[in-house]
């Protein structure tokens, strides 16, 4: 029975690497994709830094932070695909000027290049009316109002063609982390878009948003827009352990070159099994293990580190980076392995800096691990 289980599984993957090598007709020139991730004002620093790290998943992918003053120097046209990531849509829009949008739209609408907008990118990218934005997919955001309405780890469903997409995520429950983004409708009668996923999770904290708004609602949409092609997504894969390769598929797929399949570790929706929205209450349980990560028992900051962890709190992933640098060699070990855990390659730098100076054999043995997962792509 063991070794049936085994050989489906290897032929379940041997079909889906069939279905995306053959998936689309074109070739990468060079076998290089090239990316360019907005990084002007109003594109979180965070955001940034995230999306870049999960491209590196996809080994020909090769991605730039690009400047407003580059895209009005006409560097954009150097690149293939356009990102635009979380922050504010609008800052954004107000960073890149009036006189520049025509550049951007260009690249798309007449070039056939592809952008990608991720959480405020989506809101960049719609057509909201009384809302700063590039108007370039036929989508508007649902509740302006409450544009607010929160965060966390949220479920949401792929649709048919969500999943010729991602196939990989058939028969999975699906969860990615959510800040704020925009819960977008058709803005005509009818869907000139293709949805790709939808909203599950009621997302109302503390009652501050209407209950009722979010499920149902699109999170990922795709669309022609002239030659090129447009995607947006509601939250952060980027951001997401076992989810970050998203951003890379939608980078192909957008950019109308083939679809290829990644190393396995990177593809784990399981590792996720349930909505985690925080109200008051999971804000204040996460202040106050943030603050228990100062204290000097080591058994209370690691029970802290596994706390936030298991919140799944956006920003807690990033304090372990300054927690290898703890006196405790039991801290920094469990540092280590929740970095690995998470998946945050941006860390690196970090780890092989910590190996350096480490002495404790344990802990140089879990950040080798770590060091070797990062790096093995």
């Amino acid at each position: 029975m063991y070794y049936l289980r085994k050989i489906s599984f290897v032929i379940f993957y041997l079909i889906i690497a069939v279905f995306l090598t053959v998936s689309c007709n074109n070739t990468v020139k060079n076998n290089k994709i090239d990316v360019a991730v907005f990084g002007g004002s109003g594109a979180s620093s965070v955001c940034i830094l995230e999306t870049m790290e999960a491209l590196k998943i996809d080994t020909e992918i090769k991605a730039l932070v690009i400047q407003s003053y580059q895209i009005q120097n006409g560097e954009l046209d150097n690149f293939d695909v356009l990102i635009f990531p979380g922050g504010s849509g609008s800052k954004e829009l107000n960073n890149i000027g009036k006189a520049v949008v025509y550049q951007v739209k260009n690249f798309a609408k007449k070039r056939g290049k592809g952008i990608v907008g991720i959480c405020a990118g989506g809101y960049l990218l719609s057509t909201t009316p009384g809302y700063p934005s590039l108007e370039i997919i036929s989508a508007r955001e649902t509740d302006r109002k409450h544009y607010n309405r929160g965060r966390g780890l949220v479920e949401i469903e792929l649709t048919k063609k969500g999943l010729e997409i991602f196939p990989e995520l058939i028969n999975q429950s699906l969860f990615l982390q959510y800040y704020d983004g925009p819960v977008l409708t058709p803005n005509g009668s009818e869907k000139a878009y293709n949805e790709l996923a939808t909203f599950k999770t009621d997302i109302h904290p503390d009652d501050f948003a209407p209950k009722g708004i979010t499920p149902g609602k699109t999170f990922m949409l795709e669309e022609k827009y002239g030659e090129g092609i447009i995607m947006t997504v509601a939250g952060h894969p980027e951001s997401t352990p076992g989810m970050r390769w998203i951003v890379a598929r939608m980078v192909r797929k957008t950019a109308g070159l083939e679809l290829v399949s990644y190393n396995k570790k990177w593809i784990r929706p399981e590792i996720n099994d349930s909505s985690i929205v925080f109200d008051a209450n999971l804000r204040k349980i996460e202040k106050d293990n943030f603050w228990k990560l100062f204290d000097d028992s080591s058994n209370i900051q690691i029970k802290a580190m596994d706390n936030l962890h298991k919140l799944r709190s956006r920003p807690a992933v990033r304090y372990n980076i300054g927690l290898l640098r703890d006196i405790n060699p039991e801290i920094r070990k469990h540092a280590a392995y929740l970095l690995r855990k998470t998946e945050y390659t941006s860390a690196l730098n970090d780890l092989k800096q910590a190996l350096k100076c480490e002495k404790d054999s344990s802990v140089i043995t879990e950040i080798k691990k770590t060091i070797d997962f990062m790096t093995n792509f």
